[in-house]
């Protein structure tokens, strides 16, 4: 297949008298795996809280069900055209402002992550101060505060020495081996969680979860329909699909290797999130990591609540790599659109990835409450991304391929987004109300009177939305209410 006019590779080739080694299965499973767990896992446990274990269970196997099939539109799309990009099968599809359209989403979504990675790993690393607040990070607990570990120098060391290698990386299949250890870091977590839930269970010390969401009032009820985008959300990796597929020998692997990375996922979301509840119960905060924090009076606790908040940057450090390789190639596609592939000249490629780069530790140092933009354009950009528009390409059908059976499952999908999008926008309005009236109402005396309505903003979160969320708490400090 050769891409159509102005469409851009995701792949960088080595010499034109050189053809690259053929991507392997698992190193496309290790980085989809990646792509998928982000800084949503944190979140999950609090969704099961707010649904039940089995509600949450067939939400996360029914979503995770429906962005396999998004993938498989994608491809099966992809092979019957003449383009190996999403941006092209889009533009395909809707023509110009399509493809336009998908690299804005990709932008906003990739682009907030990244920022909000490192915002995240600044908190942990070298603390934070949120409002009256102050929380020590790692560095400061372990070695007290000195300048080379405040948070820009700190971050400045990860991005040169860490990120910076990774991100000059080539081809997505040379990321195979840090995102095989980030998958390896979730495993961690959630054998530290198994081993704290099974001596919690020896010690009678465990909390009986709620099986089905308990509807006692409107407030309850309300939760039921926030907690839905976050794990639609947590599923949104479509934006590296094409990237991971187009570089293995056959692309039909890649749904192969989606398959085997959302049963993985699946599972890991799934066992964080039951074995969190089973430790915190009603307590469990919508960062989990708050719930170790607070639960760290023992000597053991207090180490595994290092290695917890340690596994977890280091998570996001192998995973930040996966987002800027689509970010940079969108951003490329859309600005530079004239301009010969990426792959072909070095300079652009260096320029965009040094760019992207010290933007983003730029945008995290100097202004960390940018989370309020991305809460509000990530929900819409990431269910935009996972299932509006691959739904769309399958009911426009310019190929003339689509089944009734894929134009049911197409309108269901776009469906499914569109409340969850307009549940998440419209619950983050309701966040900010409530948060303005609660400082009206702190400062009158008032300070119980919006509590209850607090719990239920604070389940407005999704795969960006959530991470900027433990952001603008101060990630393991967040603003607590006693009568919660």
């Amino acid at each position: 297949m050769s891409p159509v006019t102005g469409a851009h590779i995701p792949l960088l080739p080595e010499k034109k008298s050189e053809k690259p080694k053929p991507a392997s299965l698992s190193g496309a499973v290790f980085n989809v795996s990646t792509s998928i767990i982000g800084a949503g896992i944190m979140s999950i446990p609090a969704t099961i809280k707010v649904l039940g274990v089995i509600p949450a269970f067939v939400m996360i196997l029914v979503v995770a069900w429906l962005a396999e099939i998004s993938v498989e539109f994608l491809m099966r799309f992809t092979r019957s055209g003449e383009t190996i990009t999403y941006a092209g099968v889009m533009e395909e599809s809707f023509g110009r402002l399509g493809s336009v359209v998908v690299q804005i989403c990709v932008m906003i979504t990739n682009l907030g992550c990244l920022i909000i990675y490192l915002i995240i790993i600044g908190d942990v690393l070298s603390g934070s101060n949120h409002e009256d607040t102050v929380h020590f990070g790692l560095l400061q607990e372990w070695f007290g505060s000195h300048w080379w570990n405040s948070r820009a120098f700190a971050l400045l060391f990860i991005v040169v020495f860490v990120m910076l290698p990774l991100v000059l990386l080539r081809r997505v299949e040379s990321l195979k081996f840090s995102s095989a250890i980030s998958v390896l870091l979730a495993v961690i977590f959630v054998a530290i969680c198994s081993v704290m839930a099974f001596s919690a269970i020896l010690q009678g010390k465990t909390k009986t979860p709620n099986f089905f969401p308990r509807l006692g009032n409107n407030a309850s009820i309300f939760n039921l329909f926030t907690a839905v985008p976050v794990i639609v959300t947590a599923f949104t990796f479509h934006f590296n699909v094409h990237p991971i597929g187009f570089e293995l020998g056959k692309t039909s692997d890649m749904i192969l290797a989606t398959r085997i990375s959302l049963l993985l996922c699946s599972a890991t979301y799934f066992a964080v999130g039951l074995l969190g509840y089973l430790l915190f119960g009603e307590s469990i905060m919508v960062d989990i990591l708050v719930n170790f924090d607070e639960n760290s009076g023992s000597e053991i606790g207090r180490l595994l609540n290092k290695i917890v908040r340690l596994s977890y940057i280091l998570h996001l450090m192998l995973a930040f790599p996966l987002l800027n390789f689509s970010l940079r190639v969108n951003i490329d596609g859309l600005v530079f659109r004239k301009k010969k592939l990426l792959g072909e000249d070095t300079k652009r490629f260096l320029f965009l990835t040094v760019f992207l780069l010290a933007f983003a530790y730029l945008a995290a140092i100097a202004i960390p409450n940018i989370w309020s933009f991305f809460q509000f354009l990530g929900s819409t950009s990431a269910v935009c991304i996972a299932f509006i528009f691959p739904g769309a390409i399958v009911l426009r059908d310019v190929h003339g391929i689509s089944t009734t059976k894929d134009k049911m499952m197409a309108t269901i999908m776009m469906v499914l987004a569109v409340a969850a999008s307009s549940i998440a926008i419209s619950t983050n309005i309701f966040n900010i109300t409530i948060n303005v009236e609660l400082s009206v109402s702190m400062v009158s005396g008032g300070d119980e009177l919006y509590a209850s309505d607090v719990e239920v903003a604070s389940y407005c979160t999704d795969s960006v939305g959530l991470a900027v969320t433990l952001v603008n708490s101060g990630l393991t400090e967040l603003t607590r209410f006693d009568s919660i």
